[in-house]
């Protein structure tokens, strides 16, 4: 929950303005001003999006700046409340709709400062996704730099050790890495991750419209990227009950429930919303083909323990299920060790462990499959 979230963060003064009024807009300048939400996307050549705790309070998790959020009520002498934990949250339509965006080639980067996790469980490609303020569910390698996503949050927070060791073996015949994992969660005066950060600052200076969602931009530097794209001739566009810092340089300002907007944005992009079958890991936006397309991965339940997909990076090794069946993609395929990983995979799902298909070739330059039943 956030409220533990909150609480595990050391004191700190500046935590912005709080409790400022909310304002909405009229069902008809709500409709006028999505359809042009819906217009500029179209037009888009690089749409990147910026995520808040806005939208994840209707998945029951407080915000931290709005009229009940953590800090509002810390200020007042209250206790939050909230209507789930980390591991039960679903995603909410506003997930699901950006995933839906992506799909369909318009969402080109997203960016969050949310560390609930929910865009990665909602199955968004991680490659297409900077996590600023990192992940309640990850864990890093200090060594190799390798991230673990797990099923449970991961109880320590500022970059702290977790007090498991990294197992990937990074070439045949040499020993896992062993590298001190440490929590992704940042403190109030941790350094923001390079890898995404970096990754965040390129997309937003690619950008041509960066939308914002759910986020009162006041956290630096995190709130200051949407400027990069209009810097560079882009346009913004703000989704927010509350005022924010940089309304005055909003090309639209739409003030709504963010749920409410993806509603009437995805019906008039004729987009549908995908369905959320539980939580799910997509490590690559280039993943999913035409034949697997309708292959569900592993829940993160049942992969967690041996860290997957993580383990299988080095050699490029994907792990698809699909009923009874688990099909692992095996690219630039280096000795049997795969062999024994795969079957590890199979014992945790609890299905028998049947051969199909032998990989003979070292190094293939393309994807073998490896069938198990």
């Amino acid at each position: 929950m956030s409220v533990n979230y909150a609480a595990g963060l050391t004191p700190y003064a500046n935590k912005g303005v709080c409790g400022l009024p909310e304002h909405f807009d009229n069902p008809e300048e709500l409709k006028a001003k999505v359809e042009t939400l819906a217009q500029l996307i179209k037009e888009s050549q690089y749409l990147v999006v910026h995520s808040g705790a806005g939208i994840s309070t209707s998945a029951g998790i407080p915000d931290f700046r709005g009229p009940k959020g953590v800090w509002t009520l810390e200020e007042k002498g209250e206790s939050p409340h909230f209507d789930t934990t980390f591991e039960d949250a679903r995603p909410s339509f506003t997930h699901m709709a950006l995933l839906g965006l992506q799909r369909a080639g318009y969402l080109k980067y997203l960016i969050s400062q949310n560390v609930d996790g929910l865009h990665v469980r909602s199955g968004f490609p991680r490659d297409l996704l900077s996590e600023l303020h990192g992940n309640m569910f990850v864990e890093e390698c200090e060594k190799c730099g390798r991230q673990y996503v797990r099923e449970k949050v991961i109880g320590v927070m500022g970059l702290k050790p977790t007090g498991r060791y990294c197992e990937v073996v990074r070439s045949r015949g040499l020993r896992a890495c062993r590298g001190k994992l440490i929590s992704t969660i940042l403190d109030w005066e941790d350094a923001l991750p390079d890898r995404d950060l970096n990754k965040a600052d390129d997309a937003s200076r690619r950008a041509d419209l960066a939308l914002t969602l759910g986020t009162s931009l006041q956290i630096k530097p995190s709130g200051d990227l949407p400027l990069l794209t209009k810097r560079k001739g882009g346009k913004l566009v703000i989704v927010n009950l509350q005022p924010t810092k940089h309304d005055k340089h909003a090309h639209l300002r739409i003030h709504g429930y963010v749920d409410d907007v993806m509603k009437q944005l995805m019906e008039l992009l004729g987009l549908e919303i995908p369905k959320w079958d539980g939580p799910t890991v997509c490590e690559s936006s280039t993943a999913t083909t035409e034949t697997t397309a309708d292959v569900k991965p592993p829940k993160i339940g049942a992969a967690s323990g041996l860290h997957l997909p993580s383990l299988f990076y080095e050699a490029r090794i994907s792990i698809l299920c699909n009923g009874s069946q688990v099909f692992a993609k095996v690219d630039n395929y280096c000795g049997r060790r795969v062999a024994a990983w795969l079957f590890q995979s199979i014992k945790a799902l609890d299905l028998t462990h049947t051969e199909a298909t032998n990989v003979k070739a070292k190094n293939t330059t393309a994807a073998d499959t490896m069938a198990y039943t």
